[in-house]
């Protein structure tokens, strides 16, 4: 049977709780604050519950509470306070404490047991709860150790190394071709059709992730054959009708080949996320032959990167309050971007059109 500890230094107290529990629980009684810590300390293990009086001579109840919490007992142990009529900075003071419930005097034997089971019931469903959040904890550390040593062992490939080096080749194929054409309309129009370029590299660690995620092999020919956004391009141009022709002026070139488009600025996203994705095939020349390489290319207003960079700074970020909330406002904002790019580009177009 599981013990109760009832410390309380009126006996008649002790005896009623006695009566009402004893079938039950084994009966331990404490006449003071002293003996229920000792009680405590010899019975903790098998302890369900403690019923704790507030005002006893000596160690009383505010200082087993301090005591217990000291010594850890509190998130081990439920205690219900055996209570008069206390103020409500008392019973503040037990809730700071950890205490569980309160047991109102005179006793009534059914609610005593029920605020008893609740009680009991409940810690055990919170031990159970930290038991799995442990085991959790400890499954991912090792998923953890997993991925370093699977990232430590493509970051010490040679091919994987190798396969690294024409990604960033690609890249830099992309930026070049961006770049003339950049030159190109700057001349031909007196403007430029991008503000800027940003280009990354996916860490051995996330293409580790990405691999195991979509049940992939865990190999360089995998990588190769599997992923497609291994190199990333983004471009940031100013106006929407920008984004259309710098895309289209890049794909036309005959050695580029689009493999996919995903448009996210005619058909945004449920969350309001708004972009031009293409995956294209880019030759890179090498000193042996000549090699097609995947790249993923973004194309964004000014105002779609700032939005999506505040975007997935929520996505990622685990403690942040009310985020449905900052959700549904990020989703009027986009709302409000679209429409905005779409005026500016009106007023750049009459501004375009009163120079001819």
């Amino acid at each position: 049977m599981q013990r109760i500890i009832v410390a309380d230094d009126v006996e008649i107290n002790r005896e009623l709780l006695r009566n009402i529990l004893e079938q039950d629980y084994r009966m331990e009684m404490a006449e003071d604050g002293a003996q229920a810590l000792q009680k405590l300390q010899e019975h903790q293990k098998e302890t369900a519950v403690v019923l704790l009086d507030l005002q006893m001579p000596g160690v009383d109840g505010f200082q087993v509470l301090e005591e217990m919490r000291r010594r850890g007992w509190m998130g081990k142990i439920p205690v219900l306070i055996i209570s008069g009529e206390h103020g409500v900075e008392a019973e503040n003071r037990c809730f700071e404490l950890g205490v569980s419930d309160f047991i109102r005097k005179p006793f009534e034997s059914s609610i005593v047991r029920k605020r008893i089971q609740n009680a009991v019931e409940l810690f055990e469903y919170k031990k159970q709860l930290e038991q799995k959040v442990a085991e959790q904890a400890k499954a991912l550390e090792k998923q953890s150790r997993i991925i370093e040593v699977q990232e430590e062992e493509l970051r010490g490939s040679g091919s994987f190394n190798r396969l690294m080096m024409e990604y960033r080749a690609a890249i830099m194929e992309v930026e070049t071709k961006l770049k003339v054409l950049n030159e190109d309309f700057s001349q031909a129009y007196n403007r430029n059709p991008f503000e800027s370029i940003k280009t990354r590299l996916k860490s051995p660690k996330s293409i580790y992730e990405k691999l195991e995620r979509k049940k992939f092999p865990v190999t360089v020919e995998s990588i190769r054959e599997n992923l497609t956004d291994v190199a990333g391009v983004r471009v940031i141009c100013s106006f929407p009708d920008d984004i259309y022709r710098l895309a289209a002026l890049l794909i036309r070139q005959d050695d580029i080949f689009l493999v996919r488009e995903k448009d996210y600025i005619k058909n945004p996203k449920p969350n309001g996320y708004r972009s031009l994705h293409h995956i294209l095939n880019v030759p890179i020349f090498l000193s042996a032959k000549k090699e097609y390489m995947k790249v993923e290319v973004q194309f964004r207003t000014i105002a779609m990167d700032f939005w999506a960079s505040l975007e997935h700074k929520l996505k990622y970020k685990k403690d942040v309050d009310d985020t449905d909330e900052i959700v549904s406002q990020l989703k009027k904002c986009a709302d409000s971007i679209e429409r905005l790019d779409y005026r500016m580009q009106e007023i750049r177009n009459k501004i375009d059109s009163s120079r001819e």
